[in-house]
Parts: structure tokens; C-alpha cells; sequence
């Protein structure tokens, strides 16, 4: 019997190619989006049925996941995926702002993961993967407060999970990626910006220099490596809690691991100063 994944913001990037990879591996995939009347490519396999889903809504969530249930009998796998960033100095941040980028990165995970626990536990186990950053484990970036502490609670939610949900052998399993190549980058980042505020324009310029330059200058990933790793990770041929992907997430971390939090953070500081 084919097995089932249920896969979270599969409109783009990731989301869809991961969607797409699992049925041409001849899964079964519950693709989950905001707005699926509008989707075209995903509708051409058979094996993928696509549910509306926002992840922020209690409801949504509720019903997407008794939707997928009744439509494939039972789901092996949830891909925690949708995400959105907030740049920015915290200062300007717009309260809405702040309280979307918990909502969407850290409580939407929280939301799937509480509706699909009974499930899992009726079917004796099954698997979340929580698609994280390295930012959530090796570094904060200038002006990333607010996205990093999503994902920072991203990764401790997790954490705590593993404890919790191992007697019913529901695996936790985290993907630290850095952002990957036609994952629509910089459309998925909002700023937090007042006009009447300018001390923080020289930070701002440098740090939206490296983001927009990103595609260019090899700092993001082939998103193909992160699908193979997501794959690895629910076919069991990986059994890694942490995948953390790219040069330079693994770099960062190994920095980390090697000198005081002090110097690191002043090396890191450097780039942008």
C-alpha cells in the first residue's frame, strides 16, 4: 500500500517540489495551500489531491486534516513547510506584523501538529518534519529578530516533542535549510519600515544588499538537496533529528561550536558594521 504524505504551503518553491517528488516516488500527497482554486501544475497527478489550508486558522486546519484522512485512510508523514520571514529593526515592526510571523512559522506548525497527534496515535506512529532554518539553530541575523525567534521555538517546540510523543513512536525530525535558488526568496520577506525613523537605514541597505544578491552569489541552495533530504528523512534511509543542508549553515554551526558566543557574535556583526 502506498504510503501518505501531507505536505503544508505547497502553492511554490519547496513546498511544491517536495509535493511533486513524493508522487513521482508514488506517494500518496495531500497538498495543502491558501488558495487552491488558483493551482494548475499539482492538479496533473493523480496520487496528489490539494486541500485548503491556512495554517494560522484553527478551523482550516481542523477540517484540511479530516479532509486528507478521509480521502487517503491514514497519513504517514506531515511536512511542516509553510513559512513566511519578517526583516526588519524590531523597533518599526507593525504589531500585526510581529504577531503574523509567530502565527504563520511557529503556531501553524503547532496547529497541524495537535490535530494530526490523535491520528497518529490510533494508528500507532507516524512522523512530523518541521522545515526550520539554520537560523533557528547556528545564528540569529542582523534584523532577523523576529523571524529567528520564530524559528528558535520552531526548534524547541520540536525538541520537547521528541520526549513527549516517543512512547507512541510518532517521530520529530528537523530540516535546517538556508533558503534555496526559485524558492521566491525575497517575495516571501516582509520589512518592518518608518519613514520617520532613519538611524537604521545603513544596517537596512547592507542587509537587503546580501539578501538581494543572494540567488547570485551561491549562498542559497539547490532546492532539489533539501527534497532529497526531506525524502531521506520520511523513507527512514536518514534517521537524523537535525539535517542541517548547505556550506554555509554548516559552517556557521561549526563556527559556533568552536569559539565563545562573544566572539562569535562579533564575527558574524563584522559583516554588516
Amino acid at each position: 500500500m502506498s504510503k501518505t504524505v501531507f505536505i503544508t504551503g505547497t502553492s511554490s518553491g519547496l513546498g511544491k517540489l517536495t509535493a511533486i517528488r513524493f508522487a513521482e516516488l508514488g506517494w500518496n500527497v495531500a497538498a495543502t495551500m491558501r488558495t487552491p482554486e488558483k493551482e494548475t501544475e499539482l492538479t496533473a497527478y493523480d496520487n496528489i489531491k490539494i486541500f485548503k489550508l491556512d495554517v494560522t486558522k484553527v478551523e482550516q486546519v481542523q477540517m484540511a486534516v479530516e479532509q486528507a484522512i478521509a480521502a487517503f485512510g491514514k497519513i504517514d508523514v506531515v511536512v511542516n513547510n509553510a513559512g513566511m520571514g519578517t526583516y526588519g529593526p524590531l523597533e518599526l515592526a507593525k504589531e500585526d506584523a510581529i504577531d503574523w510571523q509567530f502565527a504563520v512559522n511557529t503556531r501553524g506548525p503547532i496547529n497541524v501538529i495537535r490535530k494530526f497527534l490523535p491520528h497518529y496515535r490510533a494508528n500507532g506512529g507516524g512522523m512530523f518534519i518541521n522545515i526550520s532554518s539554520f537560523m533557528g539553530i547556528t545564528t540569529a541575523v542582523p534584523l532577523g529578530s523576529l523571524y529567528n525567534m520564530s524559528k528558535f521555538a520552531l526548534e524547541g517546540l520540536t525538541e520537547g516533542l521528541y520526549y513527549e510523543l516517543k512512547p507512541f513512536n510518532i517521530e520529530l525530525r528537523l530540516i535546517e535549510q538556508g533558503g534555496s535558488t526559485g524558492n521566491n526568496f525575497k517575495e516571501s520577506i516582509t520589512w518592518n519600515r518608518d519613514e520617520n525613523i532613519r538611524d537604521y537605514d545603513n544596517l537596512m541597505g547592507k542587509v537587503q544588499n546580501v539578501m538581494n544578491t543572494a540567488d547570485t552569489s551561491g549562498r542559497l541552495d539547490d532546492p532539489q538537496i533539501i527534497v532529497d533530504a526531506i525524502v531521506a528523512l520520511a523513507t527512514g534511509e536518514s534517521k537524523k533529528f537535525r539535517t542541517v543542508i548547505g556550506a554555509a549553515g554548516n559552517d556557521l554551526m561549526a563556527l559556533r561550536n568552536s569559539v565563545p558566543i562573544e566572539d562569535y557574535l562579533e564575527t558574524i556583526a563584522k559583516n554588516y558594521m
